[in-house]
């Protein structure tokens, strides 16, 4: 049940507010129905994705949040070593680990946007040929070119 309470109430002081001079600071959430006498709440539907092999007391969720979260620290991290010595062993560091903080990135949003069994599964194989694709792509610049520290270098010079 929500509270009413009146805005002359709280500004006891002499002040009054420009836009809100009688009215209610705070409404309550139910809307009564024109035709009924009964009031509806107003709901609002959240999509939840199940993690896979995830029972109820498993640590699955815990331990993927903490693993987002290292790599992001891991990524913070790399980027002035990769300014100050950068190498293959950096190179390929840096391409493994922003294809996966952008394959979880968007499995996020996979998660919150798409529903239906068919359209997951699909959006899902997709993500999975993306990063592939990424992930190849930037060991190809790696090893065939100057590499991703170099490239970031030659951009800032210009």
């Amino acid at each position: 049940m929500a509270a009413i309470v009146r805005l002359g109430s709280v500004c006891r002081r002499g002040f009054t507010p420009l836009l809100y001079q009688s009215t209610l600071l705070s409404r309550p959430l139910a809307v009564p129905h024109k035709y009924q006498e009964q009031s509806h709440l107003l709901t609002a539907r959240i999509h939840a994705s199940q993690a896979l092999n995830a029972g109820p007391g498993s640590k699955a969720a815990s331990l993927h949040w903490t693993a987002e979260r290292a790599l992001s620290i891991l990524l913070l991290a790399m980027g002035p070593v990769a300014y100050c010595s950068p190498g293959p062993v950096i190179d390929y560091s840096l391409a493994a680990a922003l294809t996966l903080h952008g394959h979880w990135g968007l499995g996020q949003v996979l998660t919150d946007y798409v529903h239906g069994e068919a359209k997951i599964k699909a959006a899902n194989a997709g993500l999975f040929l993306l990063s592939t694709v990424t992930f190849a792509g930037l060991c190809y610049f790696n090893y065939n070119d100057v590499g991703i520290c170099k490239a970031v270098a030659l951009l800032w010079s210009k």
